[in-house]
This record gives structure tokens, sequence and C-alpha cells, in this order.
């Protein structure tokens, strides 16, 4: 148990793809979701699964699995009471209870480093079900 935790505090490493594709997403608007994941063996952040502008919220939920963890962010678009179209980006940790331990906790350690290198987040949900990131529950977060 030692080693796993020793080893995710070393430093995981996020690729430029990562990062270009979240610039793609915040700025050009050509993806509604990306999936990131973590290679144990190269310690590498990694894009997993880009979603299409033209996909919503359900094909992110159904791209995560069941029996392992991942990260996404998703840009969630709506209209104000006052008719303003707004935008906001969500970080989604997603670690489901069938997942493995070491992955649960490489993920946790993981987590505000690749937050930090994805600059304009504005909210975070952790969920271990799908329950706990509903669109209900984005949709309360974006008011």
């Amino acid at each position: 148990m030692a080693m796993a935790f020793k080893m995710a505090t070393t430093g995981m490493w996020v690729t430029e793809e990562c990062k270009n594709s979240f610039m793609e997403m915040k700025w050009k608007k050509v993806h509604r979701y990306i999936v990131f994941k973590i290679d144990e063996g190269s310690k590498l952040v990694t894009v997993d699964k880009v979603g299409g502008a033209g996909e919503g919220y359900d094909d992110l939920a159904a791209s995560l699995p069941d029996d392992d963890c991942r990260y996404a962010v998703f840009d969630f678009d709506f209209v104000t009471v006052d008719n303003c179209r707004k935008s906001k980006i969500f970080f989604i940790a997603w670690a489901p209870t069938a997942s493995r331990i070491r992955a649960k906790m490489l993920y946790a350690t993981s987590k505000d480093g690749l937050r930090r290198a994805l600059d304009g987040i504005h909210y975070e949900v952790q969920a271990t079900d799908p329950t706990e990131m509903g669109f209900d529950v984005i949709k309360d977060r974006a008011k």
C-alpha cells in the first residue's frame, strides 16, 4: 500500500495533447467533453476520448467505465433566467466503487495537478456512481 501511495505522489505528467484538447474545447468549442486517463506505466495523463460539439452529457456519462477511474471535463452551455447564453466548464473526478483501490489512490493524488494544468475550470464534481454526476447535479451547480 505504501508503494502505491509513494508512486502516486511522485507526480504525473500531463501530455500536451491534454492541454491542447482542453484549449480547443474552451476557446474553439470543437469538443463538448474530454475524458482523461492515467497510464500507470508511463505516469502520463492522456486523452482517452473526445466528444464532438454535437454530443451531450449522456454521451459523456456513457463513455466512463464502470470499473476504472477517469477524469473528465464537460462544457455546459445554458441560458440564464434573463436569457443570457453562458458556458461553464465542469471537472469530473470519476472513481466508481468497482475500481481498484490503487487506481482510486492514484487518481485522487493526481487530480490537483491536472486541474492546475487546465486553466478555466469553473466547478468540480466527484462521483463514485452515475447518480452523483447526474445532469440535474450539473444544472444545479451552474446557476
